[in-house]
């Protein structure tokens, strides 16, 4: 086995997915997981570690010691991944392995120019110097241009038959095109897997989050019109995707406690990133953040993107409203 730095120039240098390892139980749980997704795509997987420096040793020591002590953190990274590696047992799964040295998040974000899927555990803690989990779980969603799979540790522990865990995936939305588009790559998954789609949008209370709406406006009246948009949404998928089972349903509370909740009986939960412009009392921008860091199962975050199937979403409104 050889590790190898990425080539920066390289744009053809990654390809498939990703996952970013520190030597943690987390970055063990991701691992496992992005290594079914790969067998289940057919797609390269790619171990990933990173590391930096500590400041004490660049500012307090001399040429040579850095030198040494950089060659020491290397040591700990290529036996990351070797561990990593020996891990992967998929058969016919194609496995490839890099070591660089840099900011964990900075190296995923640039990694998320060429990979199809990005995956990474939460809260690493223990595992190798850079801390690689810890922020970049949060960092890398946000910002990522493919989309990020983050997977609790929790994971782990389900047995893969577990009762509780229904063949669905969960897609949270907020009536915006970013969430749409979240809704489409949901839906790709699904099929793929020849699992089900539940499409569910949380809605505050209008006396909480919509209190600077007219009284006219109450509870019920909302609820209606994010159902009756739901309804033409899933008219739009089911035109895409005629084969798959679509359900969708608008719950009353805080977004994050539904997908939360969600999420414990959930193949996988998608949300988008940065909703703005749908509906009121769900921004997928701030619920994604607070879904990840809580979420029983993994949950993908997809970026912001085009798709020229969002622009027909317009023609089945127009039709639902008899224009």
């Amino acid at each position: 086995m050889s590790e190898k730095s990425v080539p920066q120039e390289d744009t053809e240098a990654i390809e498939g997915i990703v996952v970013g390892v520190d030597g943690s139980d987390q970055g063990l749980c991701a691992l496992k997981w992005a290594a079914k997704e790969a067998k289940r795509r057919g797609s390269v997987l790619n171990i990933v570690t990173a590391y930096t420096i500590p400041v004490f040793a660049a500012s307090s020591m001399d040429a040579g010691y850095a030198t040494l002590d950089d060659q020491l953190i290397r040591n700990g990274a290529e036996e990351v991944v070797r561990q990593a590696r020996a891990t992967v047992t998929e058969e016919g799964l194609t496995v490839r392995t890099y070591i660089e040295s840099g900011d964990p998040s900075g190296v995923l974000l640039d990694l998320s120019r060429q990979a199809e899927l990005i995956v990474v555990g939460t809260r690493g803690r223990g595992g190798f110097v850079g801390r690689l989990l810890g922020s970049v779980s949060s960092a890398l969603p946000a910002h990522a241009k493919c989309p990020t799979v983050v997977v609790p540790v929790c994971v782990a522990k389900r047995p893969e038959d577990d009762p509780e865990i229904q063949d669905r995936i969960v897609v949270g939305v907020d009536g915006s095109d970013r969430a749409r588009l979240a809704v489409l790559v949901a839906a790709e998954m699904a099929a793929a897997r020849g699992l089900s789609m539940r499409i569910v949008c949380a809605l505050a209370p209008v006396s909480g989050a919509l209190a600077w709406m007219p009284a006219t406006v109450d509870q019920e009246a909302v609820t209606a019109d994010v159902r009756h948009q739901m309804n033409i949404g899933k008219a739009w998928l089911q035109s895409y995707f005629p084969d798959l089972k679509i359900e969708t349903d608008v719950i009353e509370g805080s977004p994050v406690e539904v997908l939360i909740r969600e999420s414990q009986t959930a193949r996988l939960l998608v949300t988008g990133s940065r909703g703005r412009g749908g509906f009121a009392g769900m921004l997928l921008g701030s619920t994604s953040q607070g879904v990840l860091h809580h979420s029983k199962g993994p949950v993908m975050v997809v970026p912001d993107g085009k798709d020229p199937r969002l622009e027909t979403r317009q023609q089945f409104e127009d039709r639902a409203n008899g224009k």
